[in-house]
């Protein structure tokens, strides 16, 4: 046997099994000890004969380890566990010194009984958890309604005094929010009334009714579907990019050294953003609307063969006036809620960079919640009044 390796030297002396531990009894070695020890096998005895210190079946020779670690103390209380639940005791004899504490320590800790693990929930701990949750989000919508509050008080004053108006920050964020948005905007419009054709067809076109297909694409998308890709988008991109812009100055404190100025971040920064979003929203919905008809079209004319000039013409026949300017309705209202919540995410901003980004995940979260449900709102109250 290689001293080296950690392996041990099994000898007989007086019916008793004696094991001479040598080597490294060490984590590197620790894979070839666990198998050497899983085979070692106690010689039977006679387990309710009551024995001495020296009439121990097994003793275990430590006299010549060169080198113990936690993982080599820890195999050695394993295997002795091992031999007394199989009726062995277990004599260690020939200790060093520098071995001794550590033995000591790693037994002592596997005696040690561990931890309770916790409860799981329970029905309270469920309830409680529903009561906390909904209290914040009764109470974030009073804050929200408390700041769209602000806004309209910011918006009054600027509209009756037209020369509080930045007009430059306003045309500078209708070209952000609105001309360098229409490349991402007219691709996924367009992708969405190709997909809503080529789906609509392969459905109509086992009843023999491909020609409903325009009908189909001229009212989804006219009403619901051209208006909420414009929002989505413009939420995940000119919303996030409100509170980014606003919770960094929050971060500098530039907001506290407008107010030590006694300028109105309210009028510098939120009514700029807002109304320009209010102005460009409705542009983008049409813009949206067109190119997804167009893409529409476009899949109209190559599955059912269906030419532009049919496809107008069909879609004249269920399109109404309301029909057309029922997403510009919702445009400016969309805007104004998109524009407050990331306006207002970012004037929650801490000071740190963290809470910048997780504001502005809240805000689009919140922004397409709010825009989605308003969009339902409306539905319905359309459909009442039959519009």
């Amino acid at each position: 046997m290689t001293v080296e390796q950690g392996l041990l030297d099994t000898t007989s002396e007086g019916g008793a099994l004696v094991l001479a531990a040598a080597g490294s009894w060490t984590l590197t070695t620790a894979a070839a000890l666990t198998r050497t020890l899983a085979a070692i096998q106690a010689p039977p005895g006679d387990h309710g004969k009551d024995r001495g210190p020296s009439e121990e079946r097994v003793r275990l020779d430590l006299g010549r380890l060169v080198a113990l670690d936690t993982v080599g103390a820890l195999l050695l209380r394993q295997f002795r566990d091992r031999l007394l639940r199989e009726g062995h005791p277990v004599l260690i004899v020939n200790v060093r010194p520098e071995h001794i504490a550590l033995i000591d320590a790693v037994w002592h800790a596997a005696e040690v009984e561990p931890l309770p693990s916790e409860p799981g929930p329970s029905l309270r701990d469920a309830v409680e958890t529903v009561g906390r949750t909904s209290l914040r989000a009764v109470r974030a919508a009073v804050e929200m309604i408390s700041f769209f509050g602000l806004v309209c008080t910011a918006l009054f004053r600027v509209l009756v005094r037209p020369g509080r108006l930045r007009l430059t920050a306003l045309v500078y964020h209708m070209d952000h929010t609105g001309l360098r948005c229409l490349p991402i905007l007219g691709l996924l419009s367009f992708l969405i009334g190709v997909v809503l054709a080529y789906q609509g067809a392969e459905q109509l076109r086992r009843l023999g009714a491909e020609i409903y297909v325009v009908n189909l694409l001229g009212l989804s998308i006219l009403r619901e579907i051209g208006i909420l890709i414009t929002a989505i988008i413009v939420a995940g991109r000119s919303g996030s990019a409100f509170t980014a812009q606003i919770g960094t100055m929050k971060v500098n404190q530039e907001i506290d050294a407008l107010r030590t100025l006694g300028l109105d971040p309210m009028e510098l920064l939120v009514v700029p953003r807002i109304l320009a979003l209010m102005l460009v929203m409705p542009l983008l919905t049409f813009y949206a609307n067109m190119v997804a008809l167009s893409g529409g079209a476009v899949m109209s004319y190559l599955l059912l063969d269906i030419n532009f000039y049919q496809f107008v013409t069909q879609m004249r026949i269920p399109i109404d006036f309301w029909d057309a300017t029922v997403a510009m309705i919702k445009a400016p209202v969309f805007a104004l809620v998109i524009g407050m919540v990331g306006c207002y995410e970012g004037l929650l901003v801490s000071g740190s960079a963290e809470s910048v980004g997780l504001r502005t995940t809240r805000s689009v979260v919140e922004s397409i919640f709010l825009v989605i449900v308003l969009n339902a709102f409306f539905s319905v109250l359309f459909s009442t009044i039959h519009i």
